[in-house]
């Protein structure tokens, strides 16, 4: 049942997504292309079956309705024909709809209780059909069934499968719906119900073999019925199934003689077509029939696999990246010379690289997911604030591992938010007297640049006052420094401060000091820089520098004392010797060093960390200038070991009790030779060196 929800849950937040980029796309158009309609109503019937099947009425009540809808729409079409009124409030209409199907998937991806209340939405759908009557609307025919003794004879089907059933009924699923054994056990179940355990099914093993659905896809499944009564009340079950595209009752032509009232058959064996129906809910779907002999089926490509699966293979490739290493590294090697092992290792770790690579890259998914949920953010917001905003995309094909992924999402939602409460203008005229277009602009990028992927948000808005953000701070009590010390940079940085404001009014958006900290937190968390740059009256941008994946990291080993410390690159500025002559101490007594103009501060692992060593003369040692966020100091190690690949290991969890976060320890990683390494947390080290910890 886990895997049957976890199944529906991917299905149906895939489904929503696509429906929202087709609503998206369809209201720039200001109106529904017949491909929009069609793959809309493919895309509420699927909904409507699997939350049907799992019983999840509310989604299954409303799916089927805006089916309905678009089925109207399909047969008619007439929609071209609709006020600009009438199209308005069928966008917004859409759009509140499928919020609501988001928010109900949410809640039972939480486990919490379903809202049945969608009588407002049945309401407002009705209301809009009644609307409709105003436009020339050309009334549908509904599909006739013919009875079953007016039928004739058709062609044997020679592909029929073995049975000594005096009737086959073949049941054909809509294109694409997904889970076809598990839809096929649900019709047994209905079918069993309704005339007990006198049939059989072919395949009979859906409910355990999934693989049985290949099967469906290219022959069907089949109901193996004796009785001629059981037939017409099967029938009307299947006409009330879901996801049925087609069926067809069929006389068996292996069974020499069948005990049903008809006329007499000849010799020849003969298929006999008795119904062919199809349905879509309360009204006829104009579906084709699918005759096996015509069926042509793409076999999918494609499979989804839980995310801990990955995780747990990215975490075997760690151990064999690691293992690879103590070998070829043994300190029993060197100095022997041992031509066909040094081959055989260096094909080893040709394998290994490329097997850390696919599997990386399998974790890799394009943020255009993430990026296209902002184009719902600026329509929504430029309904809200009338504004006139676009929304430009570049870039959104770019991957990044699929937990980064799914990290960024809130982040850059505030920060879109933000670009349009705080950054667009809010009266055109003044876009107009700065020789700005009238339409603002965000532009939403993301491109690869070496280990890392930077995204920048680009507003061509008002940009930030820096006089103003430096009032405010001094105001909050968030300066450290004399106003006139501040760069501009410096300056920028407390947007991202906790409580940090300069909207005077409260508003849905923006004014309470809650987010861009936030945003900074989150960033963090998977790795990654926020940068800020803005001209006033020209705009703003926002840079987000995030790595590929938080699995594997290039890092530099460095030794203090007898311990091992690895200092990810991306940190890293530049490694360094000085004199004791370039060393000096502040104000408060603590030691500084000067480069390129600017003074930082001096941070000693042996003596944060209580490591014994030799070397504690500032000449005798290396300094390696890092960098994070908005923090910038200089280590003092022993010395420098090299650079390498590292895979990052989480701390033992009895660790926890200890913070050490706030030591300043991201994590650890196991050396070529065995040795542990400390991975050094550059955006708290700083912090756990002015304070115990």
């Amino acid at each position: 049942m886990e895997s049957m929800l976890d199944m529906f849950l991917f299905e149906t937040n895939t489904l929503l997504e696509q429906l929202e980029e087709i609503m998206l796309e369809s209201e720039k158009e200001k109106s529904f292309s017949t491909d929009s309609i069609n793959e809309i109503f493919r895309i509420m019937h699927t909904i409507k079956g699997s939350s049907a099947m799992m019983e999840f009425d509310s989604l299954a009540k409303l799916a089927h309705r805006i089916e309905d809808l678009f089925f109207i729409f399909r047969e008619n079409n007439c929609v071209e024909s609709f006020s600009e009124e009438l199209r308005t409030e069928l966008f917004n209409l859409m759009f509140r709809s499928n919020d609501f199907m988001r928010s109900q998937t949410e809640k039972i991806e939480n486990n919490e209780v379903l809202s049945d209340n969608i009588d407002q939405f049945i309401t407002d759908i009705n209301t809009f059909i009644e609307k409709m009557k105003g436009n020339p609307v050309e009334t549908v025919e509904p599909i006739v069934e013919t009875p079953i003794s007016d039928l004739k004879p058709k062609d044997i089907n020679t592909d029929l499968p073995e049975s000594d059933a005096a009737y086959l009924i073949q049941i054909f699923f809509d294109d694409g719906c997904g889970m076809e054994h598990l839809r096929a056990f649900m019709i047994k179940t209905a079918v069993k119900e309704v005339i007990g355990e006198d049939f059989t099914c072919i395949p009979a093993d859906i409910e355990e073999n999934s693989e049985t659905c290949n099967y469906i896809i290219d022959h069907g499944f089949f109901l193996c019925i004796q009785k001629e009564e059981f037939v017409e009340k099967v029938v009307q079950v299947l006409k009330e199934a879901l996801n049925v595209a087609s069926f067809e009752v069929i006389l068996n032509p292996n069974v020499k003689k069948a005990t049903i009232k008809t006329e007499k058959i000849e010799e020849t064996e003969v298929k006999e077509e008795i119904l062919q129906n199809t349905s879509s809910g309360d009204n006829a779907q104009k579906a084709g029939s699918k005759a096996p002999n015509h069926q042509t089926q793409t076999k999918q490509s494609i499979i989804s696999v839980n995310l801990s699966k990955l995780d747990s293979l990215m975490a075997i490739v760690g151990e064999i990246v690691i293992t690879e290493s103590m070998v070829t590294a043994s300190p029993e090697l060197k100095g022997l010379k041992l031509d066909n092992f040094t081959k055989s290792a260096r094909q080893l770790r040709k394998l290994t690289d490329e097997l850390q690579d696919i599997t990386m890259s399998i974790r890799m998914i394009p943020v255009s997911g993430v990026f296209n949920k902002m184009n719902r953010i600026v329509r929504d917001m430029c309904q809200k604030t009338n504004k006139d905003v676009r929304l430009t995309i570049i870039g959104e094909n770019t991957e990044l591992d699929k937990t980064i992924v799914d990290s960024i999402n809130d982040p850059l939602m505030h920060i879109v938010r933000n670009a349009m409460d705080h950054g667009i203008e809010e009266d055109v005229q003044d876009r107009i007297n700065l020789g700005k277009d009238t339409q603002g602009e965000i532009i939403l990028e993301a491109q690869h640049t070496g280990s890392d992927v930077i995204i920048t948000i680009t507003d061509d808005g008002t940009g930030v006052d820096t006089t103003k953000v430096l009032a405010k701070a001094k105001k909050n009590g968030l300066l450290t420094k004399p106003e006139s010390e501040y760069s501009k940079r410096e300056i920028l940085n407390l947007l991202l401060a906790p409580g940090f404001s300069t909207n005077e009014v409260v508003t849905e958006y923006s004014g309470r000091g809650v987010g861009m900290d936030v945003v900074k937190q989150n960033i963090e968390k998977v790795g990654g820089v926020i940068s800020i740059s803005s001209e006033l009256g020209e705009g703003t941008c926002i840079s987000l520098k995030i790595p590929l994946t938080m699995a594997i990291v290039d890092g530099m080993d460095v030794a203090v004392g007898n311990s091992i410390f690895t200092i990810p690159i991306t940190h890293i500025r530049q490694s360094f010797k000085v004199s004791k002559e370039d060393v000096i101490l502040d104000s408060m007594g603590n030691e500084i060093v000067e480069r390129m103009g600017n003074f930082y501060p001096i941070v000693r692992l042996h003596n944060l960390y209580n490591i014994s060593t030799q070397v504690v003369d500032v000449e005798d040692g290396i300094f390696v200038w890092v960098e994070s966020s908005d923090k910038s100091y200089c280590l003092f190690v022993d010395d420098l070991i090299g650079k390498q690949q590292v895979v990052v290991k989480p701390l033992p969890a009895y660790l926890n009790s200890f913070n050490i976060k706030d030591a300043g320890i991201a994590g650890c990683t196991i050396l070529g030779d065995g040795n542990i390494s400390i991975i050094l947390d550059i955006l708290n080290l700083h912090a756990a060196s002015m304070y115990a910890f």
